[in-house]
């Protein structure tokens, strides 16, 4: 049986490999040239190619971690293989640089998967693998393997860190954090939601004690409900207010309370969470954030969370309790009326599907962001719903995090909510080998629209001679 599932997940990767540098090849044919943000990436990671590395592009907002790695990577490489002159760091090897993270991203996410669901022994081999292989081409993140953005890395590093955390790894976790806070700095989020892992857990065998105390389990059949959240939260103010508690959290936490104190020294230093354009890269309160990340998994994850059964019990759900639902309903109208932003980048650039998102849906009249509003509550009902099975502790930690690293953002971004739906989605429950496959199916539509767009549908400026390309 072991040996049957290595085979099956090595042709699986295998196989997905060779897909990809097909793919690879067509895009590089077509696309020699750097575009888009690579012209600002592949010229910097040249300069540190060729031993400049105190030259910087203002217009660069990352950490050079995405250009360290291609040094290293690269350099012993063309020492090891004798290439020289313009072959070491082209345009071509520095986009290989991400394949390679994507192969990596492949087997991180099924060694994640066997570890998250390890105790789900109804879920066969196949299954895994299937899921697997369905995340791994989850079209927003698959896209940018073959064009150097620092997506397929920042994935890279920040699930290697959960992975390391859920092994209770805590210093290897940490490090690789701080790896991923290189290539993108709202990683810190997600070196907090590891952390939170670890406290989540602990509250949880806390609170399990309490409960059989007091022989009164029925709030664990009864998640969600007002009395039962009045109660955690008095339980979570004792938990944290105590002394003991704090001192056990932080021996537990400490690899990653010292990383999260670098990064507020960096702000410090830094004036900034940003490097570089700040101009265009304003953080600010933007709610909406959030109901555009819930719409986005909805789409991605139609198969299990747009279902009929799913539709029928937010129903149930909303006569069950109106009041609760309006009072949702209200703030989200409020927040929508004074937090909603329109980034210039936004409406400038044709090149990105958002632009079109934005003009075709909530440009089409000043009311229609409001009237998706029972668009958005379904959307999260739908998506709390998945969650059941985890700790009302992990959640609300997992949705602090969500809102951590969506709501700051000033600029609609789908790249921005790659890591909130992986981990998600790595978390949720494994669906029938039904859904699997629809889903699977839609990912790979997608993806073959994607690059047909971006392949041959090129367009031109009128102030510009360069070729155009549709692109998330």
């Amino acid at each position: 049986m072991e040996r049957c599932r290595a085979y099956g997940f090595c042709a699986a990767m295998s196989g997905t490999f060779l897909l990809s540098c097909l793919l690879f090849a067509a895009i590089s044919r077509h696309q020699r040239g750097p575009y888009m943000d690579e012209a600002f990436h592949v010229p910097q990671a040249q300069a540190y190619c060729h031993g400049r590395f105190l030259q910087w592009d203002p217009m660069i907002t990352t950490l050079p971690g995405l250009y360290l790695v291609s040094v290293g990577a690269v350099k012993p490489a063309a020492w090891l293989f004798g290439w020289t002159g313009s072959v070491v760091c082209s345009v071509g090897m520095l986009r290989f640089i991400n394949l390679l993270f994507s192969a990596g991203n492949f087997y991180l996410l099924y060694l994640l998967q066997f570890k998250i669901h390890q105790k789900n022994k109804a879920v066969s081999d196949f299954q895994r693998i299937l899921s697997t292989l369905t995340l791994a081409m989850f079209p927003t993140l698959y896209f940018f393997t073959f064009l150097y953005y620092t997506d397929p890395g920042s994935v890279f590093f920040t699930l290697f860190a959960y992975l390391m955390c859920l092994y209770g790894n805590h210093k290897t976790s940490a490090l690789l954090g701080f790896c991923g806070f290189m290539f993108r700095q709202t990683n810190i989020v997600w070196t907090v939601f590891c952390a939170g892992n670890v406290v989540a857990e602990k509250l949880n065998e806390a609170w399990k004690t309490k409960l059989q105390k007091k022989k009164d389990g029925k709030i664990s059949s009864r998640k969600g409900s007002f009395s039962d959240l009045i109660r955690i939260l008095q339980f979570l103010v004792e938990y944290l207010t105590s002394a003991k508690n704090l001192v056990t959290l932080t021996a537990l936490t400490w690899p990653y309370i010292i990383l999260v104190t670098v990064f507020f020294v960096f702000v410090f230093i830094n004036g900034g969470i940003v490097v570089g354009d700040r101009s265009s890269h304003e953080a600010c309160l933007h709610f909406p954030q959030l109901f555009y990340f819930l719409s986005f998994t909805v789409f991605f994850s139609f198969p299990h969370l747009l279902t009929p059964t799913k539709i029928r019990e937010f129903l149930l759900s909303l006569r069950k309790h109106p009041v609760q639902y309006s009072l949702v309903a209200v703030i989200s109208l409020f927040l929508i009326w004074k937090f909603t932003y329109v980034h210039k980048y936004l409406l400038a650039d044709n090149r990105h599907y958002t632009f079109y998102v934005w003009r075709k849906v909530f440009q089409r009249h000043e009311l229609v962001k409001y009237v998706l509003v029972p668009a958005y509550i379904f959307a999260g009902w739908s998506f709390t719903d998945t969650l059941k099975s985890k700790s009302i502790f992990w959640i609300l930690m997992f949705f602090v995090c969500l809102l951590a690293v969506t709501v700051p953002q000033k600029l609609l971004e789908f790249r921005y909510f790659i890591l909130p739906f992986l981990i998600y989605r790595l978390n949720i429950p494994f669906p029938s080998l039904y859904r699997q496959l629809l889903e699977l199916t839609f990912y790979i539509v997608v993806n073959a629209v994607t690059f047909y767009l971006f392949l041959n549908r090129t367009f031109q400026w009128p102030n510009s001679d360069e070729k155009q390309r549709f692109m998330w």
